[in-house]
């Protein structure tokens, strides 16, 4: 086990080397200028800003000091925010986009995983087909149709929550987490649906009914512990994408999030922070994905990772 981990530290070096190179040269084709006032400057003020954050040095210098500073990291300072720490800003919006992850994954992965094994359990009947029929609007309505469904009713309507903005506490939580459910919500119920019926049609699981195994017994100490490895395998990356901000939720509740500065950083050019989220992104993720490989063995006895073996 452990050096199997090692090799995926090793390689995620290495990936993470490989996206920050893409990200640098990538973010250096935008058209425009990540000095906010470049327009109203005259050619020498914008000599001296430019001289001042390296950008008049050439490209491949350029890319030696940002790499040279990531190493030991630093991943620099922002354009737009009065050279604040890229990564002071990062940790500063963390906070709001992991508690709407968070909430959201935790409350569409239970609820999922319930509807995924009424229907395995209840097939072919109005259970299973009231469950299906939930999953597929919840995969088929994207998350910002939610988000402004929940917002007219339960905040402008009822009354109930506070519509956007982030001064309410837990309360201004409630809304962009239930928008955010939906996806892992019919992603769990799908999955544990599909595989709990395959489960439950093997040869292993009439044995161990022939053996005088419980209903309970069968649905939750075979069924469905063997379903979770393929959904385990699919909730990862998107477990990382909720944790690290939704683009889309946060800017629809104005959330300050790491989705809504990264949405902001783009629009104005603002290379530092967009190269630096991306990084947090990447890490976060390539991290989700070596935890849901350790998982596997500890869901699966039969499963066992050893030198980078399965």
């Amino acid at each position: 086990m452990a050096k199997y981990i090692a090799r995926r530290v090793f390689y995620m070096f290495i990936t993470l080397f490989l996206i920050a190179t893409a990200t640098f040269f990538l973010m250096k084709t935008l058209p425009g200028s990540p000095i906010a006032s470049a327009s109203k400057l005259t050619p020498d003020q914008l000599a001296v800003v430019e001289a001042k954050y390296g950008l008049n040095e050439p490209l491949p210098v350029q890319y030696g000091k940002y790499m040279l500073n990531l190493a030991q990291g630093d991943l620099g300072n922002s354009f737009q925010f009065k050279g604040a720490s890229v990564t002071d800003l990062i940790i500063n919006r963390l906070g709001p986009s992991f508690l709407l992850g968070a909430q959201g994954m935790i409350l569409g992965v239970l609820i999922g995983i319930v509807l995924g094994m009424i229907a395995a359990l209840r097939q072919n009947t109005i259970w299973d087909y009231g469950s299906t029929l939930i999953a597929i609007i919840g995969i088929s309505i994207p998350s910002f149709v939610f988000a402004t469904t929940l917002q007219y009713w339960f905040g402008v309507q009822l009354g109930w929550f506070p519509v956007a903005l982030w001064k309410d506490g837990w309360m201004s939580s409630v809304l962009p987490s239930i928008a955010l459910a939906m996806g892992p919500l019919a992603i769990a119920s799908r999955f544990i649906r599909t595989e709990m019926i395959e489960v439950l049609s093997s040869d292993y699981i009439t044995l161990a009914r022939s053996k005088g195994a419980s209903g309970f017994e069968v649905a939750f100490k075979h069924a469905f512990r063997n379903a979770l490895i393929p959904l385990v395998t699919v909730l990862g990356p998107v477990a990382a994408g909720l944790l690290t901000g939704s683009l889309v939720i946060e800017q629809i509740f104005a959330i300050p999030g790491i989705g809504e500065q990264f949405v902001k950083a783009i629009m104005i050019n603002d290379y530092s922070i967009i190269m630096g989220t991306t990084l947090f992104f990447s890490v976060f993720l390539i991290f989700i994905i070596l935890v849901v490989d350790v998982l596997y063995g500890v869901i699966d006895p039969r499963i066992r990772l050893s030198g980078g073996n399965s």
